[in-house]
């Protein structure tokens, strides 16, 4: 399929204009401080649990937004009846009731063809009792099932130590920001007020409020899962004779832990789930809607909504930090005056937001390394990223060497020296914390869905190690940069890809690796990136683009599953190929090609597939930008490297 070489039939002229409208389009969308922001889409469970979040609270019914929120849900109805995870996904027990209870409330009747429907869907799986641990606390906090339907989350665990075998510290930020208010909230376990009385009975198949625990996930040990369902029988059991002294105490940490990092309007974790169980527990510990805390978080909330003419939906988060460092990158690319000047204020936007007074929960682990990262959300100060950190310490040091100014210096350093004292044991680096490598957690009955901890993935440590690698350091001259390589060449699969953690997914990993191998001088010809450059090569569908399903991260690894090509993906293919020096290669002007060619007059690419990964399995992503930058960036790379005689890549990513 790829034996001849087809890069003659690549027209510069025509190339040259693709990239041009890209450019154009890419400015378009700056915000007027300098920065880029896109929206970011999950499924239907964050803009269900926003109007259910209402109603809990009792809140006067905005009958407009509702309709647009119930317009987006039945939108995005799966053809099986349900709700997906990703567009045009399977069933998914979770996001369907959680949708069905959503368009209840609103009004939706329960005889409408796509809530009877729903219905069947939902039932024929086995009913609502198959639902996840989130969406049953959710539920016990409606009524709809009793609190012997969740696992037993004492408050108390604020007060262990460190060396006990549960410990906050030791689960990701993600779960510990979300656990420490729903603690609260399972010690007082409110009644939502839910005026309309809505419930949904209708969706089980026994009695809801006969519902026990669940059962053991499928990524679960039995041994493990048998051993912490014991211990959640023996708390049922004793956590009633607590002495109230200790469970005020214990109230008290959690309000402390949470005080500090409410971060104003951003929130708990600048995510939604912790800041929606903030708004709730200061619900149920007596606070008004007044309350500073609670007010603040509840405007935060707000912020989060995309509210169109007909449709509206609620963001999990925001990702301004994200997008600005990404889009730099595709600009300084794509090059020309305005682009440039365009990516120095976006940069200088970027510099302001380094978190360098501040040590986050990070710290506890690794005490003696200075702050010095960027967060992903406009603020949240206590939980700073390392694959943020590293692309915008990149696009600084691109900038500034194309400019012969070293006026980031102090921030590009400051970055590298976290980046180094973040890096794990295992050679690895995480998203958000250090050595966070404590696997048997994920098999308490609260992590059925796998993603409690946060260690160290091949995606990540890519990137870093294209950090350290752009900014001059080789495996000969640094450790970290030695330990990251072994780690990458360990964790390559047979087949030659590697595991993409935060995109999807192993197209998003190759291209990582490759372009991490390639700035850290390992030789093109090294076997492991051979294996690479074949597998990207045999994996690119007919049309000349790349696509990939988000079914490859089911537990019964099967590797790659073949989906209709995105431009997003297809770009980071082609940012792969060309870090490999393959930039001659067939398949990179067939897949330029596939760029051109579904690039629409407005410049851009439609992408309605999701592409980008929250937790695998559980929780998807489709960030809106990554249509408009990524095949900008693949586009100009392709152009600047047929220009040179070199043919390499230079840059880390």
């Amino acid at each position: 399929m790829h034996s001849t070489n087809l890069t003659a039939t690549v027209d510069s002229a025509a190339l040259e204009k693709s990239i041009a409208a890209a450019t154009e389009a890419v400015l378009g969308f700056r915000q007027d401080d300098g920065h880029w922001v896109f929206e970011l889409e999950a499924d239907a469970t964050i803009p269900s649990e926003y109007v259910l979040l209402r109603h809990y609270l009792a809140e006067p019914v905005d009958a407009v937004l509702e309709a647009k929120i119930a317009n987006y849900l039945r939108r995005i109805q799966g053809s099986h009846g349900g709700w997906p995870l990703v567009h045009d996904g399977p069933f998914d027990m979770s996001a369907s009731v959680k949708a069905y209870f959503a368009l209840k409330m609103i009004g939706d009747s329960v005889d409408a063809p796509h809530m009877v429907k729903a219905r069947e869907a939902i039932r024929s799986r086995g009913g609502a009792a198959f639902s996840n641990v989130f969406t049953r606390f959710l539920l016990a906090f409606y009524g709809v099932v009793t609190w012997r339907a969740v696992p037993v989350l004492p408050v108390e665990i604020m007060l262990l130590p460190m060396w006990s075998p549960f410990h906050l510290n030791k689960v990701s930020y993600w779960a510990r920001a979300t656990l420490v208010p729903l603690m609260v909230l399972a010690a007082l376990k409110p009644r939502a007020k839910n005026p309309k009385g809505v419930g949904i009975d209708e969706l089980f198949l026994q009695d809801p409020k006969s519902l026990g625990m669940t059962s053991k996930a499928p990524h679960q040990s039995w041994g493990w899962f048998l051993l912490f369902r014991g211990f959640d029988r023996i708390l049922r059991v004793i956590e009633p004779l607590f002495p109230k002294k200790l469970r005020a105490r214990a109230i008290e940490q959690a309000l402390a832990f949470t005080e500090e990092r409410l971060n104003g309007e951003d929130g708990l974790g600048a995510i939604y789930p912790p800041m929606a169980n903030v708004v709730m527990m200061y619900e149920a510990l007596g606070k008004d809607e007044n309350f500073p805390p609670r007010a603040t978080t509840r405007r935060g909330i707000e912020k989060l909504l995309v509210v169109g003419e007909d449709e509206a939906y609620c963001q999990p988060c925001v990702s301004p930090v994200w997008d600005t460092a990404l889009t730099c990158h595709a600009l300084q690319e794509a090059a020309g005056p305005e682009a440039l000047a365009r990516t120095k204020e976006g940069l200088d936007w970027l510099k302001s937001r380094q978190v360098l007074d501040l040590k986050g929960d990070w710290a506890v682990k690794a005490p003696n390394t200075r702050p010095g990262g960027w967060a992903f959300q406009y603020n949240n100060a206590h939980y700073p990223d390392l694959d943020d950190t590293a692309v915008v310490v990149m696009a600084m040091d691109r900038a500034q060497r194309n400019a012969g100014s070293g006026e980031y210096d102090t921030a590009i350093a400051r970055g590298r020296e976290w980046i180094e004292g973040m890096q794990s044991r295992d050679g690895g680096w995480a998203a958000f914390d250090v050595n966070n490598l404590e696997y048997y957690l994920n098999n308490i009955p609260f992590s059925d869905h796998g993603a409690l901890l946060d260690p160290p993935t091949e995606d990540v440590t890519a990137r870093c190690v294209s950090m350290l690698a752009q900014l001059g350091e080789t495996a000969q001259s640094s450790k970290a940069v030695a330990d990251g390589i072994d780690y990458l060449r360990r964790t390559q699969l047979p087949e030659g890809s590697w595991y993409g953690r935060w995109g999807l997914n192993y197209i998003y990993g190759t291209w990582s690796v490759l372009c991490a191998l390639n700035a850290a001088g390992v030789d093109h010809g090294d076997p492991m990136v051979r294996k690479a450059v074949d597998w990207l090569v045999s994996v690119q569908n007919r049309d000349g683009g790349w696509g990939e399903d988000a079914v490859s991260y089911r537990l019964d690894y099967r590797g790659y599953e073949q989906s209709p090509s995105t431009s997003s993906q297809t770009a980071w293919a082609l940012l792969g190929l060309m870090a490999a020096g393959e930039v001659e290669h067939p398949a990179v002007a067939r897949g330029v090609e596939y760029l051109k060619s579904t690039q629409t007059e407005k410049g851009l690419w439609d992408e309605q597939r999701y592409t980008a990964t929250g937790f695998p399995r559980v929780f998807y992503l489709r960030y809106h930008g990554y249509s408009k930058f990524f095949p900008l960036w693949a586009l100009a790379r392709y152009r600047n490297l047929r220009s040179t005689n070199s043919r390499m890549v230079g840059v880390g990513m």
